[in-house]
């Protein structure tokens, strides 16, 4: 009888043990598929196991971690923050600004940045509880409106940060970096204002019952007002991060960061329907989207086919996430009643559901691995980091650069920073953990690309600059047709074509590129020659056709007798010619600036003024070339001039 007694003591210990492993590993999915992709990466990629591509994670980790904390404040609540982004621009702005342009000292011009984060959270928070707008609305207000003030203040251009600051994105003791160690601290208190404050305890009870709450006493306003609050401080400390890795604030920052801050929250196993939510679930989310991004650069899968792999991934999350919590649901309902369900049971209910997650998360990084850009040859490695490759002109750029690799039988990676300069700061880190033999850089922003070249060049790895040059760590080499004196040529043309006298209006670039500064500045010297034209307008239309033919259209109410369009791109003036109609070629002219395959062939169908021709095709093979000479321990030449002309249709 007492062996009896003893053997089902045992068994009801090992169900015991059964059922809290269970619901261990019910319980922390998000960290279960982690650990399983970072198994998957380091059996695909020999580069991604080691400390130094480690170190790389977790700073590229860092800002969105960040922004992320303060968004789980929010969706705890059941509500949203869709400024976190735009916010984050705005108070690293604030900073540089006031610590540069005013000389305020360091210390207090990171308070100012800091209460202009909460600042624009207490805002959205009263919008949201007095003004009873819905979360969505005065959140998507915000985004706009801290957007707009970035570029107020900054009069579109890049700031240039203190050196003091610019140390924040630094390592500590040469192993630990700063941003690192700032994500651990934000999470720290995160989890201790959730966890362990009536504040903390408030949030879940107004994310999971509001009226309820209410009925219970809780001021329901002003908490919904604090969780906002520390969404906007939170993320003025990212924008402070941010903007210390890049030596420089930003106007255009943090431009989509909001939507990867609210996938790692769902990710780390927050409900949008409000109550659930915590900073440890919100951490490994954070830490799932860096390493699914920096394992599919080391294993060169297409940049287009990036964006497919990590939407699965998050829509993935999200499904289980909802199947994990009706099984939960599931198995406290049937424990309730009695229904004898045990750790059978709940291993059929649960190690299918995560033996799921396993499963299309190696399946997606093995396809991303298999859907890689083609190698271009052998043993020398180049890396080119692109601005964009949602414009003509790059993907000619990159055409170039492919075919003078695969012509000297080298290999070439190439990367999409999407106009991030801390996305391409990124892939520059990821070159060197590959171990590239050199790198070519075309520039998001000329001052922001400083610190990543730098970091390069003091590893002994030899940096192109293509387009555009690097300001504050010179690439070897500088590869690039003239931007000012190409706006100029434009200028020219433009007013030969209206006889010196007429009214223009001008299609600028994305606010703070150097591209959009550097033509701009070029064609304004220039048409100043000219007093008998007059500018009428500028705006901006992001180097975007629909924007272009938007803007245009818009512009056309003010000035219907407009004489001429100067864009900064052809694809904008492309645009301008879809919304000028009949009119283009005829009665007003447009110039462009690229010599795009598509723009030449309206050059020549007559709608299309002029384009300031780069070839950018031979930009893209000059420099490879130059950086397989590098590469292979030639000499660097300072400057490659790619020539510039005007391509015309005849006049009218």
């Amino acid at each position: 009888m007492a062996a009896d007694t003893g053997y089902e003591a045992d068994a009801a210990g090992a169900r015991a043990g059964a059922e809290r492993a269970v619901r261990l590993l019910l319980d922390n999915g998000a960290l279960t598929a982690l650990v399983v992709l970072v198994a998957a990466l380091s059996l695909l990629s020999g580069d991604f196991l080691t400390a130094e591509n480690l170190r790389n994670v977790g700073v590229q980790a860092a800002v969105t971690a960040v922004l992320a904390f303060g968004v789980t404040f929010v969706i705890v609540t059941a509500g949203i923050d869709l400024s976190v982004g735009s916010v984050a621009a705005l108070s690293a702005i604030v900073l540089a600004w006031t610590a540069t342009t005013h000389g305020l000292p360091v210390w207090l011009a990171v308070l100012f940045a800091l209460a202009t984060g909460a600042g624009c959270g207490l805002v959205s928070g009263a919008l949201i509880a007095f003004g009873k707008l819905p979360p969505f609305i005065a959140t998507l207000a915000m985004l706009s409106i801290a957007r707009g003030l970035s570029l107020v203040v900054s009069q579109g251009s890049p700031i240039e940060l203190p050196d003091p600051l610019s140390t924040l994105g630094d390592t500590l003791g040469g192993w630990l970096p700063v941003p690192v160690l700032v994500m651990l601290v934000a999470g720290l208190l995160t989890a201790g204002v959730l966890g362990r404050t009536y504040t903390g305890r408030a949030m879940y009870a107004i994310g999971g019952n509001e009226e309820a709450a209410h009925l219970s006493g809780i001021r329901v306003r002003r908490h919904k007002i604090v969780a906002y609050a520390l969404s906007g401080a939170l993320a003025a400390v990212a924008g402070v991060l941010l903007a210390a890795r890049l030596s420089s604030a930003q106007p255009q920052a943090g431009d989509g960061y909001e939507l990867d801050a609210i996938a790692a929250v769902v990710i780390g196993g927050a409900s949008l329907a409000g109550g659930v939510g915590k900073a440890s679930g919100t951490l490994v989310g954070a830490l799932i989207l860096a390493v699914l991004r920096n394992g599919l650069n080391l294993l060169e899968v297409s940049t287009f086919w990036q964006h497919v792999v990590i939407g699965a991934v998050i829509a993935l999350a999200v499904l289980l996430d909802t199947a994990r919590r009706r099984a939960g649901a599931r198995l406290a309902a049937s424990g309730a009643a009695g229904g004898g369900q045990g750790p059978r049971h709940r291993w059929l209910t649960g190690a299918p559901l995560w033996l799921g997650v396993a499963a299309v998360v190696v399946a997606a990084v093995v396809v991303g691995a298999a859907l890689r850009d083609p190698d271009s040859g052998g043993g020398t490695r180049v890396g080119l980091s692109l601005s964009t490759l949602n414009n003509p002109f790059f993907v000619q750029l990159k055409a170039g650069a492919r075919e003078e690799a695969e012509a000297a039988g080298v290999r070439l990676q190439v990367t999409d920073a999407q106009n991030d300069a801390s996305q391409q700061a990124n892939h520059v880190q990821n070159f060197l953990s590959k171990q590239m033999d050199a790198i070519v850089v075309n520039p998001v922003d000329s001052q922001a690309a400083g610190p990543a070249v730098k970091g390069a060049v003091a590893r002994g790895v030899p940096v192109v600059a293509a387009d555009r040059g690097v300001t504050g760590a010179p690439a070897l080499t500088l590869v690039a047709s003239d931007n000012v004196g190409g706006g100029r040529l434009a200028a020219r043309e433009l007013a030969r074509r209206l006889g010196g006298r007429g009214t223009v209006v001008v299609l600028q670039g994305t606010p703070g590129t150097s591209a959009a500064r550097e033509r701009g500045k070029g064609f304004a010297d220039g048409i100043a020659a000219y007093p008998g034209i007059t500018v009428v307008g500028r705006q901006s239309a992001d180097f975007d056709r629909a924007k272009g033919l938007d803007v245009t259209t818009n512009l056309l109410q003010s000035h219907p007798d407009v004489d001429g369009v100067f864009a900064e791109n052809d694809e904008m003036a492309l645009g301008a010619v879809k919304a000028l109609g009949a009119r283009a070629g005829t009665s007003v002219e447009v110039v462009g600036f690229d010599g795009t395959p598509e723009a030449l062939r309206a050059v020549r169908g007559g709608t299309l003024a002029a384009t300031v021709a780069q070839q950018p095709r031979e930009l893209g093979r000059l420099a490879v070339r130059n950086a397989i000479r590098l590469a292979r321990g030639e000499s660097p030449r300072r400057t490659v001039k790619v020539p510039v002309k005007v391509v015309a249709a005849r006049p009218r």
